[in-house]
């Protein structure tokens, strides 16, 4: 039985995507936490002081709940109150 041996490129590889996937989870976690900052100072500069916190506290709520529909529906109530 032929003994199966792995070139060196192969174990560089397997090293290198750890590596990697920690280089990807940093950089992804440093973009989006830029982007909420980012955000949040437009929403700041747009909105009054008091619907500016109240989508600040709806934006990081949906972040910690996982689900993106109660900072939707914030951004939806305001803009109905816009229109009226």
């Amino acid at each position: 039985m032929k003994k199966q041996t792995r070139s060196i490129l192969q174990e560089l590889n397997t090293v290198y995507r750890a590596k990697d996937l920690d280089h990807i989870v940093e950089a992804k976690g440093s973009n989006i936490i830029e982007s909420a900052i980012n955000l949040l100072a437009v929403i700041n500069e747009k909105y009054d002081p008091e619907t500016a916190q109240e989508l600040e506290r709806r934006f990081i709520n949906s972040i910690r709940n996982g689900d993106s529909k109660k900072f939707k529906t914030g951004i939806k109530k305001i803009q109905e109150g816009e229109s009226e």
